[in-house]
């Protein structure tokens, strides 16, 4: 075989590259001895190294307009099809590039812990489910890897092994096996209604089908949303979110801003632009007015008043995150292309701001044992660098310009206004301010008042920030959270590659 021939073959087998990167890292990792750090971290690293440079080789030939696929039957009628498209290397690169920070952070914080060749390889085996998520090209391959994500997340909520972190694990599984129930007799329905349908720019269920099965394609898309609302923490299948904040911060960091969340809003967006398409939803009534925005409204609102009351840090964003997940889901029921692009652009922006915010909670606890809101007076004069990435994040959160939360709702905000949803601006409004509100006196408490408390008189002289290992993470993701807002304008920005799927997405 030549050398073009080669080339070739690497173009075209790079999906199962990308999943074989992170796969096989984490089976070798699995039998690694406890003592072996160092030949561990050099194992996992390099796979996640691997797995991000295959990715951006994939992102920079699909910008040149190519495309990928990769068929294996599995049943007559079911294929496994792998893809590559603009839309799931948003979710690739996101979680490839943030899962590789993410590893570093959990080297400094897991310094010396037990159980770590385990804890790495349930991680890497979750960052395989989510690329294979962000490349399925159609409902039976998401399922698929969909499952997987939610099996090997749970070795990790539940690390700890304490009874309380059994109890968050228990609870975990009941709602996302009972999610994965509900997406898979969607999925079984529509098939038998639809046939094999692959995921499709502008939709794969023929318009034909609603005016003979107007009522089952409705009862499908709910139970598709339904299904995938359990991850996506939609009230009220947020519940197990909140409950699994017992588990280490590199494991909270994977669940609110890379992978179990995203995986949930990802499929959302894949089931109302690429299976009923983003014109046929609106004709079913099922998005524009419909209910799905309403319950991405309600979850907004619900998750920012439920954050008011929580005192521990932890769980204070965790309901942010059932509430700023939303924004995704609201975004993607607005018709309109405005919207569209604000929905694809908070995929990104909102777990780079929300996995600095755990970053930096996961620094605090560790080194300061602060893990409520009261114990945090005076904590950004002894960990200056740490707060001021935290304090970038709730920024941003809050949507203060040019920071990437102002570009999401301003998008948002925008798509609403031209889809003639003003109420929709009401609920961004509304959530800003409650935004503020839970947020704002951290930052406050953490700047302007006295240290005090337990943490201070354990470590009452000089300045005390993390190793690097911990620090620079959640320097790099808060110095994202500006760069993305600042460099929106750049075609290859977040919000420039969401641009390029809105027009793919509306070409139909």
């Amino acid at each position: 075989m030549n050398a073009a021939a080669l080339l070739e073959l690497f173009y075209l087998t790079l999906p199962v590259q990308v999943l074989l990167s992170s796969l096989v890292a984490s089976a070798i990792v699995f039998f690694l001895d406890e003592k072996r750090a160092r030949l561990r971290t050099a194992v996992y690293l390099g796979g996640e190294v691997l797995k991000l440079a295959l990715a951006l080789v994939m992102l920079a030939a699909i910008y040149r307009g190519e495309i990928f696929e990769i068929r294996l039957s599995l049943l007559p009628g079911v294929d496994f099809v792998l893809q590559g498209d603009p839309l799931a290397m948003l979710f690739l690169i996101l979680s490839a590039g943030l899962w590789l920070v993410t590893t570093l952070y959990s080297i400094g914080y897991l310094r010396d812990a037990p159980h770590r060749s385990r804890f790495y390889g349930f991680f890497g085996l979750c960052v395989t489910a989510t690329a294979g998520i962000a490349m399925a090209g159609n409902l039976f391959t998401f399922f698929i890897f969909y499952e997987m994500l939610t099996f090997t997340t749970y070795p990790l909520v539940v690390h700890k092994e304490t009874r309380e972190a059994l109890a968050a694990g228990r609870t975990y599984m009941w709602y996302t096996l009972a999610g994965g129930v509900v997406t898979l007799v969607g999925i079984a329905w529509l098939h038998v209604l639809a046939g094999p349908v692959d995921f499709t720019a502008g939709g794969a269920v023929p318009g034909e089908l609603a005016a003979e099965s107007y009522w089952s394609l409705i009862a499908i898309f709910a139970l598709l949303i339904a299904g995938l609302g359990v991850k996506t923490a939609l009230v009220p299948l947020h519940g197990w979110l909140p409950a699994a904040m017992v588990a280490p911060a590199p494991v909270s960091a994977l669940l609110h801003a890379v992978a179990v969340v995203k995986a949930g809003a990802f499929g959302i967006m894949r089931v109302v632009y690429d299976v009923f398409g983003i014109e046929f939803s609106a004709e079913l009534g099922v998005t524009g007015h419909g209910p799905l925005a309403a319950v991405a409204s309600i979850t907004i609102i619900y998750g920012s008043i439920k954050a008011l009351s929580q005192s521990e840090i932890k769980r204070r964003l965790a309901y942010s995150t059932v509430s700023q997940l939303s924004y995704i889901t609201l975004g993607v029921s607005i018709f309109g292309p405005l919207a569209t692009i604000g929905a694809l652009a908070h995929l990104v922006h909102q777990g780079i701001m929300k996995i600095t915010m755990f970053f930096c909670a996961g620094i605090l606890e560790q080194h300061l044992g602060i893990h409520s809101v009261k114990e945090v007076d005076g904590a950004g004069r002894r960990m200056p660098l740490t707060m001021g990435a935290f304090t970038i994040a709730v920024l941003g959160m809050i949507g203060l310009p040019p920071m990437a939360g102002f570009i999401s709702k301003w998008y948002l905000g925008l798509g609403a206004i031209a889809a003639g949803q003003l109420w929709v601006v009401g609920v961004l409004v509304v959530s800003t301010v409650l935004n503020a509100v839970y947020f704002l006196p951290i930052v406050y408490a953490a700047w302007f008042k006295s240290p005090k408390g337990t943490w201070e008189e354990r470590r009452p002289l000089g300045r005390l920030e993390a190793d690097w290992l911990m620090l620079f993470p959640a320097l790099a993701t808060a110095a994202l959270t500006l760069a993305v807002g600042v460099l929106a304008g750049v075609e290859i920005s977040p919000l420039g590659w969401a641009r390029l799927i809105m027009e793919q997405e509306y070409a139909f």
